[in-house]
Formats: structure tokens, sequence, C-alpha cells
């Protein structure tokens, strides 16, 4: 039987934690992935640790610069920094090799001279005699060396149990059993001498001093193979932690029918990463009835006994509403940066610097109940727009001919006034008493003037944000 894994829960401060993640460049930063590599960031940086980046590359044909830069930028975006410069697997090829011919002069691999040709006729003969899945024994696993054909190409396979079961003691998924006759003696370096990822995982992560393995539990079958590995060098299993996927609203897997699945596009629609990480963190894994929480309390609290068992369901609207609060709980000069680096993201024009100290002093009021960027800008329309103001159809309808008298009799009136809230107050009080109507009354053909919307913060937050010169001058553009 093969050595079981460490129980994930014996002696966890024996070693400091290290966490890897570990994409591969083949495409963009998905958000499944995105969670994972916050996970491993939390665990890490919750305990003092280090959170380390390698970059999966050794699918040559696939792996581009681009989908490498863009992994890098996700990861910056979500504010995920790691420990050290970012490893390439594919650089370590001849430290894989290595470890493979180790394990050959430890006997616990051996060279298989067996052709292609000679594999798919022992699977066909399998298949004929209706095995649905038949484990390769090659003829080479106890060949007397003498018998090597010389010079022939040969792959290097590992020696594996051919009975018991193999055990992965999961921090997650608990004890997981693995029959031993349904693991083959899997390659780990190819005729061509090139290792294969199971190899080269464990290597890397012995290598690179990792702890802690969490990962998608698309890779708990992987776990048992690469833990013969650690078992064929003697080397300590790391503890393992398979999280279950994230699926969409509809409970089947995340895909693009769901709408955005790379974690650029997120930004791209005006997330906040604070959000961001507070929802990702919230998805498939629970600290009692939290849901809005800080970065620094996610670190405090996260482990892996709240990771649940069960797939994860991506709710936009949830996802939304925890954005909206981290929105109005934003420092002003940090949101203002971040909203720059969305404009960026998306595509749009920058702030011009007048805007840019417009919008940094109407923060305060459009902040609260925009759940992302693009409803924060909309708020904010009043500083980010200039003259002529052009009202919109619905604010339009309330700049009829009595409210534009109204307006110019309420233009002198400013001229003087005090430009706080509390000496503007008294004076629209006064006229809309005057006229006989409510402050709404008033307020509507305010917000079309000042605004070109029905829809706007207070008109106080708006006449003070944007100075008494602006304010008179949109009144009588309006009035006129």
């Amino acid at each position: 039987m093969c050595p079981a894994a460490a129980d994930p829960a014996a002696n966890p401060a024996a070693k400091p934690v290290v966490t890897r993640f570990a994409p591969s460049p083949t495409g963009y930063l998905h958000i499944g992935g995105a969670r994972t590599a916050l996970f491993n960031w939390l665990y890490a940086r919750g305990r003092g640790g280090k959170f380390l980046l390698r970059i999966e590359d050794t699918d040559r044909e696939r792996s581009t610069p681009a989908a490498t830069e863009a992994i890098l930028q996700g990861l910056r975006w979500l504010g995920l920094d790691w420990d050290g410069d970012a490893v390439s697997q594919f650089a370590r090829k001849d430290r894989h090799a290595e470890v493979a011919h180790q394990m050959l002069a430890r006997g616990t691999a051996y060279k298989c001279f067996s052709t292609p040709e000679e594999i798919a006729a022992f699977r066909a003969e399998a298949e004929a005699k209706g095995a649905s899945y038949a484990v390769f024994q090659s003829p080479w696993r106890d060949a007397d060396p003498s018998t090597h054909p010389a010079g022939a190409p040969h792959a290097i396979r590992m020696r594996a149990p051919r009975s018991g079961e193999t055990l992965v003691q999961d921090a997650v998924q608990g004890t997981v059993r693995f029959g031993n006759d349904q693991l083959d003696d899997m390659i780990v370096l190819r005729s061509d001498g090139t290792p294969t990822y199971m190899l080269a995982v464990v290597v890397d992560d012995h290598d690179m001093g990792v702890t802690h393995v969490i990962r998608g539990d698309d890779h708990l079958n992987n776990a048992a193979r690469q833990q013969m590995v650690y078992d064929a060098m003697g080397w300590d299993i790391p503890v393992w932690a398979h999280i279950p996927l994230i699926h969409g609203p509809d409970g089947k897997k995340l895909s693009k029918r769901h709408g955005a699945t790379a974690v650029g596009d997120y930004q791209a629609q005006g997330y906040p990463a604070a959000g961001m990480r507070n929802y990702l963190t919230r998805l498939g894994w629970a600290h009692g009835d939290d849901e809005f929480f800080t970065s620094a309390q996610a670190m405090d609290w996260f482990d892996l006994p709240g990771i649940g068992r069960s797939p994860a369901r991506l709710d936009f609207k949830k996802l939304e509403n925890i954005c909206g609060q981290h929105i109005a709980a934003a420092d002003d000069a940090a949101l203002l940066h971040e909203v720059e680096a969305y404009l960026t993201a998306a595509g749009q024009p920058a702030l011009a610097p007048g805007q840019r100290d417009l919008l940094s002093r109407a923060l305060y009021c459009v902040k609260e109940r925009a759940k992302t960027f693009p409803e924060l800008l909309e708020k904010a329309h009043f500083a980010l727009t200039s003259r002529p103001i052009l009202a919109d159809e619905a604010s339009a309808k309330a700049l009829d001919t009595v409210s534009r008298g109204i307006l110019n009799l309420l233009t002198p009136r400013l001229q003087t006034a005090s430009w706080t809230k509390e000496g503007l107050e008294p004076i629209l009080t006064e006229i809309a008493t005057a006229h006989g109507i409510g402050f709404g009354k008033l307020a509507a053909p305010l917000r079309a003037a000042l605004a070109g919307r029905s829809a706007t913060p207070s008109v106080y937050d708006m006449m003070l944000v944007i100075g008494r010169d602006e304010t008179i001058a949109r009144l009588k553009d309006a009035a006129a």
C-alpha cells in the first residue's frame, strides 16, 4: 500500500506555510483560477507564509507570452502579490529529468521500451475482452537490464504498486481512496527526454518548499499519482486541499454562456478589486454569516475547514451587492485611482485634469449605492459633463415655463449666498414656499439644469461640488 499523506490537521505549525498558484499560460486567467490563487494567497498571508507563482508553460505550442502577461495582470488587479519571481516550469525541464533518473537509480522507476503501437494493441485487446478501461502493464517492468535493446528509444515509467489502495488525506475532501489496480505505471520521462506534467509538478512543488497544495478538485485524481512520486523520492507529502469548482447560476459548469469568465472582463466591466476579492473568498468558503469583510479580516479568518465540498454557484446580484458595499466604504483617493484604472481597462478616454479634480470632490456623494464604476460615473455625470448641459428626456419634462421662471428668480439670490448647505437650504426653501410648491417640485428642474438627469445626488451636493460660478451659469442656461 502506498503510504498516505500526513494528517492535514496535525501540527500545522511544524514548518512555515508555503502555497503556490500554478496556471498554464494557454489562455486568460478565468474566475475559477483567480479564486484558487486567492485561497492560496489568503492561507499563506494569514500565517506569515509565502505565496509563490509558477507558470506551467511546458505546452510550448499553446503557451504564449500574451497569456502569461494576462495572468500576471489579473493577479495584480486583484491585489494578489507573490513572493520572489514567477517560476517557469519549462526552464526547469533538466531538473525534472534529473529526478526521473534518480528514481531509476532508486529502483522506483524503470525503462520501458514498449512502442506506441504495442500499447495501442494492448488496449484494443482489452477492449475486445469487454474491459472499459485497462491499465497498461509494461513487459519491461521486471525485465533484466541485460535484455534492454541497446540504444533503443525508451520512456521512464513509475513503478507503481499493483495491489492495495492509495489514500489521499485531503483537508477539504477527507480521506479519498484509490485502488492501486486502477493506477498505471505512469510515464515520468518521455522517450524524447521531456518530463511529463505529473513529474514536473511534484518536483517543482518539492523544490519550492510548497507545504500546502490548494487547487481545484479536478486535480484530485492527480494527487494519487503525484503522491507516488513523493514516496518514490522519499519526500514529504504536502497537505492536499482540493476545492470544488465554480458553477454558473444554473448549476452547470461555468462557461462563457454565463457571462464573463475572464478576470480581466470583470475589471473592464467596472467591478472593484476589493469587492471581487471579498466575493470570491465567500464563494465556496464561509465564516459564520459574515458576507462583507475586508482583506485583512479574510486573511485572519480564512482556513481550510471552512471550504465546502459542493460546487459554488456564481451569483451576479450578490457580487454587485458586495461590490457596492466596498465602493461605499473605499477611501476616496484609492477609489479615484481604481476608477482611472477601470477606464483604461475598458478602453475609455482618461479623465481630463479638471474632470479628475471634480470627480475627486464628488466621490463622497456618488459612491453610495453605486455597485460598479459605470454606475458611479453615471451618478457623477453632473461633475464630469460641461456646458451646455443637455437634459435627457425624463429630466427635460421638469423644465417647463414656470420652472424656468423660478430658476430666473433663484439665480440672483445665489450670487451672495454662503456656499454651504446651511447657507443654501433656506434660500431654496424660501423660493419653493413663495411659489406654493414643495421642495421636491423645485428639485426636479434644478436636477435637470445642473445634471441633465432626473436621478442625481442631492441638489445641494451638486452645487457644492461644481461651485458657485458653474452652478449659476448652468441655471442661467436652463432658464434662458
